[in-house]
């Protein structure tokens, strides 16, 4: 049998984790009151984001040691059994190379893949992996899917309703930070091999929204066999909106919309926005 294991940042919903005995190993949060927080264990989305806005510096994300990875390899594994373990994307964190440090500490067969994302575009990858598992599908066959697809296929796009949190983290100044929040600008940004380029600035949000939608029609033609994953920051209208204009105009097969975690929101922000398709 092939145990799926992942982390937290993947932004899946609990029903699905629980429907396909997927296994989480949770991120940390530290904010200034230096207690340490497991996400979505220790504390809740909403509780993170109160938090957050309370606070005048970003709070930090940690990687699961290789000693949580390992736990859970050899929890839920039985004589016999493979493991494939996707994790958020090793440009953005060390929980890759702490899953494969986990790896070499057990004579469980792990497989260990980089998302090169986070959110939905780590998300899809799940959802693909499972799909894959469950009509018979081995490892290897699995980890060419899903290579193809993340280094051929996937698209990510990012929008920043507020640069609050790029402030935060002093990747812009202060003095920008104001100007951008007085001209109303949004930023759009795109995942690319696993991590967030700027793509646009555009002023107000009703006209970076319509360009995030006609930048997602210029990708391909054919959008009816297409899944998008939306997540938010505590942003479900602009979500429900992108949704709806993505059926109205592209015809997909489906769009899922589910809420940003902790670790991923550090970096989106208020309002913010993923979508990967």
């Amino acid at each position: 049998m092939i145990h799926i294991v992942t982390d937290s940042s993947c932004d899946l919903p609990e029903e699905y984790l629980k429907k396909h005995n997927i296994s989480i190993v949770p991120l940390t949060i530290r904010f200034d009151d230096d207690k340490e927080y497991r996400e979505k264990i220790d504390i809740t989305p909403e509780e993170f984001y109160k938090k957050m806005a309370a606070s005048s510096t970003l709070p930090k994300t940690a990687q699961p040691s290789p000693a949580d990875f390992l736990k859970v390899f050899e929890e839920v594994a039985a004589p016999g059994d493979e493991i494939l373990c996707i994790t958020i994307s090793s440009k953005l964190s060390g929980t890759f190379q702490s899953a494969n440090l986990a790896k070499n500490m057990t004579s469980i067969p792990v497989t260990v893949f980089d998302s090169l994302a986070a959110s939905p575009g780590h998300a899809l990858q799940i959802m693909r992996a499972v799909e894959l598992r469950d009509s018979g599908h081995s490892i290897d066959e699995i980890i060419a899917d899903l290579t193809n697809f993340r280094d051929n296929e996937m698209r990510i796009f990012i929008y920043l309703k507020t640069v609050e949190n790029i402030v935060k983290g002093g990747r812009i100044t202060r003095f920008q930070g104001t100007l951008a929040k007085i001209m109303n600008i949004k930023l759009i940004c795109e995942g690319i091999k696993g991590e967030v380029v700027p793509l646009e600035k555009v002023r107000g949000e009703k006209r970076a929204l319509e360009r995030l939608i006609s930048l997602i029609g210029q990708q391909k033609t054919n959008f009816s066999d297409t899944v998008f994953y939306i997540t938010h920051t505590e942003n479900p209208g602009d979500a429900e909106f992108i949704k709806s204009e993505l059926v109205k105009r592209y015809k997909p097969r489906q769009v899922l919309i589910y809420e940003i975690g902790p670790t991923v929101g550090t970096y989106t922000g208020p309002g913010g926005i993923v979508l990967t398709f």
